[in-house]
């Protein structure tokens, strides 16, 4: 697809990058002749210098012709403005990152008026990643399929399992309702098969219904239980937004935060979360304010440095599940040294956000991808496809099919019903199905078939 992005801030390189390593036409736009050259020589793509909401600049850049033009600036105001001009152009798709909760709350009531075909939050998209990972406060990592009734839960196994030492296909308490679909050991990554044998210390990806994963964790003694109260470091977007979805659902919450104003005005937009005055990087508050007996610690700091510093210190003095925002990609591989257990990247994943968008939009032009997720720090990816009568896959058992090497289909989804397939089971046309694989790129169902 040929898209148009107006913007080279954090959050337009991050959909730049995911965009473009899914082969993607990418033009950009930015009225900083810095951030357009940096941007586009890193991803080898095209850039033009200017203002991206005038109708002149979109034509400059082909809004006219392109599928699509995300407006990722700075200012809510004016990515509202050049998805305007952008229709205006002749584009009829468009996206508007919008910060601010009153237009976020606002934009249903006049989004087709703007012809906006979608608009993204980051703050909030982390909020909702967050907010998942504190409902089952033992994982490390939640992606979710079928329209949220499957869901791919990672998570790291005690020695003292039951499931340790055993091979896969010989652990009882699966009994055919939960798969596990990945093994993280070290730095490897493996797609098991059913002679793969589980050892203390991994780190696991399993896929399940949430209910029923609940349970299946309890019986192999890896604590995954629900936070009951959590403090949050930092009172920013994302602070009241997780805030508010964490309150909902009757966790407690405390944000301590250093500037006084934000406090206030965070006492009066949440009643019920207890609003701390004070410095994140003070231990001897944190300590006084109970960080030590919390079930989860979020450390959502303008700074990722602190961020980093602070959640390194809570896990030296507390069992609570932390969750660490880090806005630089740069730091990655640092925060992989340090063994930081969950880290939330908002632009990243207002990126992912939208390639999903984009997916299902390829997919009423000829691609049957409609989700997508990359796992074990993008050495796997779980697909989504929707299985068309026309393909070789279906109607076959999955015993007779040839299927290319490190790669599973892990979940089928049959009007509503969850099939976790085996080996006598077929995929039939309108199915969803999901599979796993460490190949790259697939676009069709028949893509998941061997050359034999």
């Amino acid at each position: 697809m040929k898209i148009v992005i107006v913007g080279c801030g954090k959050v337009g390189t991050s959909i730049a990058n995911e965009l473009n390593s899914e082969g993607h036409e990418i033009i950009l736009v930015d009225i900083n002749r810095a951030a357009v050259t940096r941007l586009s020589d890193s991803i080898d793509a095209m850039g033009i210098e200017g203002n991206g909401a005038t109708y002149e600049t979109l034509a400059d850049a082909g809004a006219g012709t392109a599928d699509l033009v995300i407006a990722a600036a700075a200012r809510d105001e004016v990515n509202l403005y050049t998805c305007l001009m952008a229709r205006a152009c002749g584009c009829k798709n468009t996206i508007a990152r919008v910060r601010n909760p009153e237009y976020t709350n606002d934009l249903y009531r006049v989004k087709d008026i703007l012809g906006l075909s979608m608009f993204i939050n980051p703050e909030m998209t982390a909020a909702g990643e967050i907010s998942r990972l504190l409902r089952f406060s033992g994982a490390l990592e939640i992606d979710s399929f079928s329209k949220g009734q499957v869901e791919l839960i990672k998570v790291q196994v005690p020695g003292n399992s039951p499931v340790v030492g055993r091979e896969i296909s010989k652990i009882d308490i699966l009994k055919g309702k939960v798969r596990i679909c990945t093994v993280e050991r070290g730095s490897e990554v493996f797609i098991p098969n059913g002679d793969f044998v589980i050892q203390g210390g991994d780190r696991i990806t399993v896929v399940s219904k949430p209910e029923i994963a609940a349970r299946f964790f309890k019986k192999a003694n890896i604590n995954i239980g629900k936070s009951r109260d959590v403090i949050i470091l930092g009172g920013g977007k994302i602070s009241f937004y997780l805030a508010q979805r964490l309150l909902k659902a009757g966790i407690g919450v405390k944000i301590i935060e250093k500037n006084s104003e934000r406090c206030h005005e965070l006492s009066d937009l949440l009643h019920e979360a207890v609003i701390i005055h004070g410095d994140c990087m003070d231990q001897d508050l944190l300590m006084s304010e109970g960080i030590d007996r919390t079930d989860g610690v979020i450390a959502l700091m303008d700074y990722d440095e602190e961020n980093i510093l602070i959640s390194m210190y809570v896990r030296s003095v507390s069992r609570a599940k932390i969750i660490t925002k880090v806005n630089n990609a740069h730091f990655d591989s640092i925060v992989d040294q340090l063994d930081i257990e969950c880290v939330i990247n908002p632009k990243k994943i207002a990126g992912e956000y939208i390639a999903r968008y984009i997916r299902a939009v390829q997919n009423s032009l000829g691609s049957n991808v409609e989700t997508l997720y990359r796992l074990n720090e993008g050495k796997v990816e779980a697909l989504e496809f929707r299985a068309k009568s026309s393909s070789r896959v279906v109607n076959i058992p999955l015993s007779k099919l040839s299927l290319k090497d490190d790669l599973q289909i892990i979940c089928i989804t049959r009007r509503g019903k969850i099939i976790l397939p085996t080996g006598a089971d077929s995929v039939m046309p309108d199915d969803s199905v999901v599979v796993i694989t460490k190949h790259k790129g697939l676009k069709d169902l028949d893509d998941i078939l061997g050359r034999h």
